[in-house]
């Protein structure tokens, strides 16, 4: 390659090079339209290629994409439904997608009754959050054809989320519907809920349902509103459970929906 002489001096093609080392995208292909050279279209954000690239990951490999203005449509199958749920938190993260319709299918984990996988998901519920105030979720779980409905009360938006999170993540749930209710943060009420709990497994007969964490008479606080929930051995038991929870200071109202055993379960109305 030449060098250029100029008033005595040289001016080195290597300023040639250094252009050609500018970033591609600033010297896209141009296009040709009727003998004439116009710069190539940048490609629009929010494009199927941008979705996908965000899905790039072995779980959603049966997922298919597909944008129009905007909104992703998601369908396929994945084998949990945390990766449903995840893949739309992905795309949603997509610039220039602005809505995400998902109608993906979870197709994975074992076939269960409905009543089977109620019962081992109940099971894991119990436990959940151990340590934590356990005793002060009271959690409802229902389930139809694979959909899994989460309501009841949580103490807190952590206690919510980790029932959520261990039902999404359990083989078998086709979909979750959350209908969890996060009781106010309330100082009053913290100190309901500890006061309550006193009363009720001070009781004598009461003592046992402190001693397995999973099985516990649960206490719900809202404003001053306590509501118990679980399963006891007797019907004077339960009365005992609401007369301890009545006799605390600023208790407004008390809600015994604890089941005796072997009995129909009151639901809350």
């Amino acid at each position: 390659m030449k060098s250029i002489r100029f008033s005595g001096g040289i001016v080195a093609t290597g300023i040639i090079g250094a252009l050609l080392s500018l970033p591609q995208a600033s010297f896209a292909a141009p296009r040709v339209t009727d003998g004439a050279l116009l710069p190539a279209a940048p490609q629009a954000e929010g494009s199927v290629a941008d979705v996908q690239q965000r899905l790039n990951k072995k779980q959603f490999q049966n997922v298919k994409v597909s944008v129009d203005n905007g909104v992703a449509t998601l369908t396929g199958t994945v084998d949990l439904y945390e990766y449903k749920v995840d893949a739309d938190k992905r795309v949603h993260k997509t610039k220039g997608i602005t809505a995400v319709r998902n109608e993906i299918q979870v197709t994975g984990g074992a076939t269960v009754s409905d009543d089977e996988l109620k019962q081992k998901l109940l099971e894991k519920l119990e436990y959940d959050r151990v340590g934590y105030g356990n005793a002060f979720n009271a959690i409802s779980l229902a389930v139809q054809n694979g959909v899994v409905t989460l309501g009841g009360h949580a103490r807190t938006d952590v206690d919510k989320d980790s029932a959520l999170a261990l039902v999404s993540t359990y083989p078998g749930v086709k979909d979750v519907v959350d209908d969890i209710q996060v009781d106010p943060v309330s100082i009053m009420d913290d100190q309901i809920r500890v006061q309550v709990a006193r009363a009720v497994y001070s009781f004598p007969s009461l003592q046992k349902y402190a001693m397995d964490p999973g099985k516990p008479i649960r206490i719900a606080v809202q404003n001053g509103n306590v509501e118990l929930y679980g399963v006891v051995n007797t019907q004077s038991e339960k009365d005992a459970a609401n007369i301890r929870a009545n006799g605390v200071p600023g208790v407004f109202s008390v809600k015994n929906y604890l089941q005796v055993a072997n009995e129909p379960t009151e639901k809350p109305k």
